[in-house]
């Protein structure tokens, strides 16, 4: 009867607290304008009543909340409930936590496993109230959970880190504004989600976390709709811009999204993984970028590359195969019920689109440990990702009159997979997450389980003539310098041989341009136990014309063993360093205040820097906008490219104000500058 007897609550008026609440579910970067909040994690709205006053036991309110455009008890996606004691954060629940009064505070909760997404929350008769609910991964119910601190901080509430480019033996910590998309949700937006019916199989959008980083890999790039980017791969970026002006997400999210979701122009893989990060982290799922160096392509899935190179060394088109100088993927922290226990945590994701899985262009998510035990029956696109860091190489050489034979190379795939390490910029070595030690008793059993060839048999193939390549101290763009075949005879028997050593221009995704110089030598002979270094000169006259913005020369040297007829190749991709850009901070960092920051660099060529220009980013540092600061003056050799930028700080805290710097001879310098805001 004291059930019959309650009154229901009369509404005047409420307060989404959206400030107090956005800081005690950690969104409050996102802003605080609108409510967004974690699931599994209560949430306060202070109600005033128009009439008559809060009761225990004597005041009733209905609540319901629901999301997406057909909301659904079956799939989660509508519930209504009432008021009760406490709350129960297994299940929407809702509880009064003030005192008897005119006004009520209202403490809801969503269950862990709730879909994210906007939702609608209709309070009795009283009004309708919107909110936006993310993962939670500091909540224990939830599939994103992760039970440290110090990482949630980086790969979640970091808004800027560290993306490494390069090559192997000289990696670049580059560094990217990651921000707080305002609104998250956004990206994953509904026009996408027909295309992914077949994957989807009717379950609501976000209920499986799954069915999240499939929509996001879907979105990010545009290949089957109107996703994020628009990759290219070419120096012709006519129409838009090059990837390598790009220096943080939200510009990139906040084009696509005035532009009515028109693909931004243009990504590379870096690019693509940086806004797959973004968007991540944005939706409360642990993510960070990792970059593989010597990533295999493999476009038939035999899990070998397959390279054919002529009687010079250089590579000739004869297979889709390619070996990247590295490449980018993201990894998503999250547990995976739909696999057998053991292999939850850190899932391989990759947006660039390569190849189609399931008739779309994405790539996982797959377990690391999947990877690392050659288990490829395991969800989604095993293969592809196992062969990125442990394929095979197998080089062929194609003679003049058409025939071919296998000779005896060096390269090895998967090499010093990198990421930002948690709380400082230094590089973390991840590649024992993703492959064992080489010639290790695991590596041989998970090549057996991969039903591969053990790599350990064909390195010991070439154990008497070896050649390697190696590189001078000097090396740097602007400056003429020395590279060095060496050549080294291990056998008892003297050696008469052939020796080519060719340079070219390349991209980072392995495809080549222009000669930039090239040495054949008939006759190179080695006694018992020599060694030879033989010198390619490097001149800049020749070369500065042909590189691409990646800065990057591949270096192959061949050698034709003349009495075995045997021919051994030596490959190595080698990165000329770009000037360093100084910056120096002008007074002492404080939160919403004015601040100044001295840039200086100075040109390393030989010939004057013309249309410089100085752009300048920083997340919670720039107001969320781009700075350009532009010289008049020509910069002549030696001299500095110094300009003046103020920025007003608007959070304490350590922030990375990026740097980029453009003319017509140095494009795309990068440079960065931690800055600690104190309040």
């Amino acid at each position: 009867l004291s059930f019959f007897a309650r009154h229901t609550l009369e509404i005047a008026r409420w307060d989404l607290e959206c400030e107090f609440n956005n800081t005690d579910h950690r969104t409050e970067l996102n802003g605080v304008e609108q409510l967004i909040v974690r699931r599994g994690q209560p949430f306060t709205i202070n109600l005033h009543l128009r009439s008559g006053e809060y009761q225990p036991g004597g005041s009733a309110l209905n609540l319901t909340v629901e999301t997406g455009p057909q909301p659904s008890d079956q799939y989660g996606t509508r519930a209504s409930f009432g008021l009760t004691d406490q709350i129960d954060t297994s299940r929407w629940s809702a509880a009064v936590t003030s005192p008897p009064g005119y006004m009520v505070s209202l403490s809801i909760c969503s269950p862990p496993d709730a879909p994210i997404g906007r939702w609608r929350l209709t309070l009795g008769q009283g009004g309708l109230v919107e909110f936006v609910l993310l993962y939670n991964p500091w909540c224990t119910g939830d599939v994103v959970y992760m039970d440290s601190e110090e990482k949630l901080m980086e790969y979640v509430l970091a808004q800027d880190g560290i993306i490494f480019r390069g090559s192997w033996k000289y990696l670049i910590p580059t560094p990217w504004n990651f921000g707080q998309v305002p609104t998250p949700t956004q990206v994953l937006s509904a026009p996408l989600w027909p295309k992914l019916t077949p994957i989807r199989k009717n379950c609501p959008l976000s209920k499986n976390v799954l069915l999240t980083t499939f929509l996001l890999l879907y979105c990010v790039n545009c290949n089957d709709d109107k996703g994020v980017l628009l990759g290219r791969w070419t120096d012709d970026y006519d129409g838009g811009v090059s990837p390598l002006s790009w220096k943080g997400s939200v510009e990139i999210l906040r084009n696509w999204d005035t532009n009515a979701c028109q693909p931004v122009r243009f990504g590379q893989c870096w690019v693509f993984a940086a806004v797959a990060c973004s968007v991540s982290r944005a939706l409360g799922i642990p993510c960070r970028v990792v970059t593989n160096y010597n990533s295999a392509h493999d476009t038939n899935s035999n899990l070998v590359i397959e390279r054919y190179v002529d009687e010079n060394g250089q590579v000739v088109q004869k297979s889709r195969d390619m070996i990247w100088n590295y490449h980018c993927w993201v990894e998503n922290w999250m547990t995976r019920p739909d696999l057998k226990p053991g292999f939850d945590g850190w899932q391989a994701m990759d947006p660039t689109p390569q190849e189609k899985s399931e008739g779309v262009y994405c790539c996982g998510p797959i377990p690391l440990k999947a990877i690392k035990e050659g288990e490829l029956t395991y969800k989604y696109d095993a293969p592809f990702v196992f062969a990125e860091v442990n394929a095979d190489v197998h080089t062929f050489m194609k003679h003049k009159d058409g025939t071919t034979e296998k000779i005896i190379s060096s390269v090895q795939v998967g090499l010093k997979i990198s990421t930002k390490s948690v709380g400082s910029d230094r590089r973390e070595d991840i590649t024992h997450l993703y492959k064992y030690p080489e010639g290790s008793d695991e590596e041989r059993e998970a090549f057996t389980k991969a039903n591969h060839q053990n790599k350990l048999l064909q390195q010991q193939e070439n154990a008497g003539l070896l050649i390697a390549i190696k590189v001078s101290a000097e090396m740097r763009k602007g400056c003429d310098f020395d590279v060095f075949a060496v050549v080294t005879n291990n056998t008892p028997n003297g050696k008469k041989c052939r020796l080519v050593f060719g340079s070219r221009a390349v991209s980072y995704n392995g495809i080549l341009g222009e000669n930039c110089g090239f040495k054949d030598l008939l006759n190179v002979a080695l006694a018992p136990g020599e060694e030879k270094r033989v010198p390619l000169r490097m001149n800049y006259s020749k070369y500065a014309e042909n590189l691409t913005e990646d800065n990057l020369i591949r270096l192959a040297a061949l050698l034709l063993d003349y009495g075995t007829r045997e021919a051994y190749l030596a490959v190595r991709n080698v990165v000329l360093e770009n000037p360093e850009i100084k910056v120096r901070i002008l007074g002492e960092p404080k939160e919403n205040r004015k601040l100044a920051a001295e840039i200086t660099l100075q040109n390393p060529l030989p010939v004057p820097l013309q249309n410089c220009c100085f752009t300048v980013e920083g997340s919670n540092l720039t107001g969320g906008q781009i700075i350009t600061e532009k010289l008049n003056s020509t910069v002549e050799p030696g001299q500095d490219a110094k300009v003046k930028i103020y920025f007003t700080p608007t959070h304490s805290g350590q922030r990375k104000l990026v740097v980029d710097f453009d003319s017509n001879k140095l494009c795309h310098v990068k440079g960065y500058r931690n800055v600690i805001i104190g309040k």
